[in-house]
Order: C-alpha cells, then structure tokens, then sequence
C-alpha cells in the first residue's frame, strides 16, 4: 500500500491501494464499487485521511469475524496505515471519526466466480467491525448495495459528496477490482510455493 502524508496538495486523487493523509484543506477522491474507503478524521486537531483497499484472500468467509480469517489482514494493515499518519500529523485517537463507503456487490456476485463474488460483503463487514473494535465511531456511510460509487472528502468541513456512477463504469471497475484479486492471490500462491521448510 502507497502511503502519502505531509505533500502541500488541495486535491488527491487515491487509486486503488494508496493512502493519504494530511491537515485540513484538501480534497480527496476516489471510485469505488467492491472496494473500500474509511475517511477518518479528527475534528479537534484538524486533520483528515483516506484509504481505498479491496481484501485480496481466497479464504474469504461471511460467517467469520474478520479477525478469524486472513482476508482481514490486508485491510487491517490500511487502516492501521491510516491511523498512524493521522496521528504523526498531530490527530488523536480519542477524537477520531469516520465514514465508510463502498463495498458493493459486483455483477461476478451473481455468477459465483471463485469467491469474488462476495468481497463487497466482506469488506463491509470488516469495516464495520474494525471501527467498532477501536472504538471509532462511524460518523457516515453508504456501504453494500449494487452501486459503484465516486466520493470526494472535503477535509475543510469533513463533508463526503457521493455519487453513484453509470451501468458501463460499473462494469469497468468490477473488472479491474477481479484482475486485481486474480493477481494477489497469483502472487500469494507463488508465494506459499517458493517457501522452504526445515
């Protein structure tokens, strides 16, 4: 995950698997559809971050607490990312908020497709329950659901404008979210394989 904090930008546009953080004053952006963004933000100090991730496991499951499996690990790892930038910039862990949006089910959901199908859904539940963990409360959202959507986080007033987005954008984001997924578990089988043992 690319992380970036500290740059003098008032607008950030975050592709897939990126992070920023920064005091308040700038715009973020990004698209979503399976995947995730928590904007989190401390009011008090003034500082605000966005994360976009999309949990790359094949051992997803909708009946285990995130925690219990390892498709938790890699959204674990943003929003610990998240935080921890926020609070190098001067943010409290006390006065944190967020809002949360994403997590849509794809058009592979209806078609199975080796597990892809419910990523949306796992990532839904993990934000839910990662924010409840820490004790974060969640200020907004506009999770789950059949839309893709755009979001801008205006960190001047910690506002969201969300958009859903068109039937063709859809479709083109469901496929690079599935090439993505296709590609980190590639590269985490050859991972497992290359692996000796003594």
């Amino acid at each position: 995950m690319k992380t970036f904090i500290k740059e003098k930008r008032t607008w950030f546009d975050l592709m897939p698997g990126e992070c920023y953080a920064a005091h308040s004053g700038v715009v973020m952006t990004t698209i979503l559809r399976s995947r995730v963004s928590a904007c989190v933000y401390d009011p008090v100090n003034g500082i605000a971050g966005m994360n976009h991730f999309l949990l790359s496991n094949e051992r997803y499951s909708k009946t285990l607490h995130f925690t219990h499996t390892e498709a938790g690990r890699y959204g674990i790892q943003a929003m610990e990312l998240l935080i921890n930038n926020i609070l190098e910039l001067g943010g409290k862990k006390g006065s944190l908020r967020a809002k949360a949006f994403g997590g849509g089910q794809t058009s592979y959901a209806k078609i199975g497709n080796g597990g892809f199908g419910c990523v949306g859904a796992v990532n839904v539940d993990f934000i839910k329950s990662f924010l409840d963990n820490e004790n974060i409360p969640l200020a907004a959202s506009a999770l789950g659901g059949d839309s893709g959507r755009v979001i801008r986080f205006n960190t001047y007033d910690y506002s969201v404008d969300v958009r859903n987005i068109s039937n063709k954008l859809r479709n083109d984001i469901d496929e690079r979210d599935k090439k993505h997924w296709e590609n980190k578990l590639h590269s985490q089988q050859s991972a497992r394989l290359d692996v000796e043992f003594f």
